[in-house]
């Protein structure tokens, strides 16, 4: 199989490994190791839902495709989201040099008042 198919839960669990989820779901585990699944299955809700969702696939061979474009779908909203968050932040940095600007022309206008004020004295 494809490792790159594997990516969408390649750092969401450290319990079960991909590759045993994925066999798990063709059914080419031994009694053993299907057990062991379950087991770790019944433990986390996250990888349950994700083997449910995955086991309502009808056609089993279009798994892979469906991993694969999940993967895709997630690493483009992860992108949209580091977009967006870059925007937010040279926004924040637009307002604070604003303010900056502001504080020094207040500043300046101050000192020149202060400046003529003296001089007429």
């Amino acid at each position: 199989m494809n490792k790159d198919l594997l990516n969408i839960l390649s750092n969401s669990n450290k319990d079960i490994d991909n590759q045993q989820l994925m066999d798990y779901l063709a059914g080419k585990l031994t009694g053993e190791e299907k057990r062991q699944v379950e087991l770790q299955l019944a433990e986390s809700e996250f990888v349950n839902d994700a083997l449910e969702g995955l086991s309502n696939v009808k056609d089993k061979k279009d798994i892979n495709l469906f991993v694969d474009q999940l993967n895709r779908d997630l690493h483009k909203k992860l992108l949209q989201k580091k977009t967006k968050k870059q925007q937010r932040k040279i926004a924040q940095q637009r307002w604070v040099m604003a303010a900056v600007i502001l504080i020094l022309a207040i500043v300046i206008a101050t000192w020149l008042l202060i400046v003529k004020y003296q001089s007429l004295r």
